[in-house]
C-alpha cells in the first residue's frame, strides 16, 4: 500500500507542480530539467525524511544509496532491453563529473562513520545549488535550440494546459499521498526487517529502494520505448545527484548520528563501482548500452540484491 500511495503521489506531484510552473510562465524545458527531475526522486526523500524522523535511520541513508545501485543497474539495464542507448558526449562531459564529485563529498562526510546536521544541511545546501546549475544550464540550451529537444517524452509529463486551481489541488494531494504513503512504507518495511531478522539498513538498500525507484523505471523504460535515450539516462544520472545531495541530507539533517560501517566499507564502493560500469559501458566506440550490456546491470543488481540477505561475508548483512 505504501509503495502504490508513493507512485501515484509522486506521478501527481510532478503533473500538478508542472502544470503550476508553465502557469506562471516557466519554460518547458527547465520544467523538465528541474520539477521532474526532482520529482522522481520525492519518494526517496520523502521516504528517508520519514524514517529519520521514526528513528530508523540506518533505513534513510540505505534507501538513498541502494536507490543509486537500483537506478544504474536494475532501471538502466531494463532500459537497454527495451532498445539499447545512445549517450550523448553532452551528458558525459557535463553531468556525470557532477554526479562523481556528488558521490566524493557523500561519501568523505559519511568516511568517519558519523552524519552530522552540518554536513546534512551542507548536502541539502547542494542540492538546491544542483537544481539552480540544472536550470542554467537549460535555459542555455533552450537560447541554442529554437525548440526543446524531448522527441515528445518530456511533453508528456508537462500539462498543456491545466487551471492554476486544478493545479495547486492535484500537487497538493500528490503530496499528501506521497506523505501517507511514506509512513507507511517506513511501517512495513520495518516489520521486514524485524520479522526477517534482518538490519533496517539492509531492508533500506534493497525493498525500500527498489520501491522508491520505481518512478525512475517507468521513466526511463517510457524513454527508452519512445526512442529517448539521453532522456533515459539523463534520469538516472540526474536523480542519483538528487539522491546523493537531497536523499542522503535528510537523515543527517533530521536525525544526525552513527553510521553504519558498512555503508562506507561496501555499498558506497558498489555505488561508485557501478557508476564506473556505466561510464565504460558508456565510452565504447559508439558510446552505445545494448541489450547484452543491459543484462550485465540487471544481473549485477540481482547479485547485489540476493547477496546482501544471503551471503554472511558481507560486513552488515544478517549471520
Amino acid at each position: 500500500m505504501g509503495f502504490v500511495a508513493v507512485v501515484w503521489g509522486a506521478d501527481r506531484f510532478v503533473y500538478g507542480a508542472a502544470g503550476l510552473a508553465s502557469n506562471f510562465g516557466v519554460s518547458r524545458l527547465v520544467i523538465g530539467l528541474t520539477i521532474v527531475a526532482f520529482g522522481t526522486s520525492a519518494p526517496e526523500m520523502l521516504v528517508s525524511g520519514m524514517a529519520a524522523a521514526a528513528g530508523s535511520r540506518e533505513m534513510g541513508i540505505g534507501n538513498a544509496v541502494g536507490s543509486n545501485i537500483t537506478n544504474v543497474t536494475l532501471v538502466l539495464g531494463a532500459a537497454a532491453l527495451v532498445h539499447p542507448l545512445t549517450v550523448h558526449s553532452r551528458l558525459l562531459i557535463r553531468e556525470i563529473p557532477v554526479l562523481f564529485l556528488s558521490m566524493a563529498v557523500g561519501w568523505a562526510f559519511l568516511w568517519d562513520g558519523e552524519l552530522s546536521r552540518v554536513e546534512g544541511i551542507i548536502l541539502f545546501c547542494g542540492m538546491f545549488a544542483l537544481i539552480a546549475w540544472i536550470s542554467m544550464q537549460g535555459r542555455k540550451q533552450q537560447t541554442e535550440h529554437a525548440e526543446t529537444p524531448s522527441g515528445g517524452f518530456e511533453v508528456d509529463e508537462i500539462p498543456d494546459s491545466l487551471p492554476t486551481a486544478k493545479a495547486v489541488a492535484t500537487f497538493l494531494l500528490g503530496l499528501v499521498f506521497l506523505l501517507i504513503g511514506s509512513r507507511v512504507l517506513v511501517w512495513g518495511a520495518v516489520g521486514i526487517a524485524r520479522g526477517l531478522g534482518v538490519s533496517e539498513l539492509i531492508v533500506g538498500l534493497t525493498l525500500v529502494a527498489l520501491g522508491t525507484s520505481l518512478p525512475e523505471l517507468a521513466a526511463s523504460v517510457a524513454a527508452a520505448r519512445h526512442g529517448e535515450p539521453d532522456i533515459a539516462v539523463g534520469n538516472v544520472v540526474g536523480s542519483n545527484m538528487f539522491n546523493l545531495l537531497g536523499v542522503l541530507a535528510l537523515p543527517g539533517i533530521i536525525a544526525p548520528g552513527s553510521v553504519d560501517r558498512a555503508v562506507v566499507v561496501r555499498d558506497f564502493p558498489i555505488m561508485v563501482g557501478v557508476t564506473l560500469l556505466l561510464l565504460l559501458m558508456a565510452l565504447n566506440e559508439r558510446n552505445h548500452i545494448g541489450r547484452k550490456r543491459g543484462v550485465t546491470l540487471i544481473v549485477v543488481f540481482i547479485i547485489y540484491f540476493v547477496a546482501l540477505f544471503w551471503n554472511p561475508a558481507l560486513p552488515g548483512s544478517p549471520s
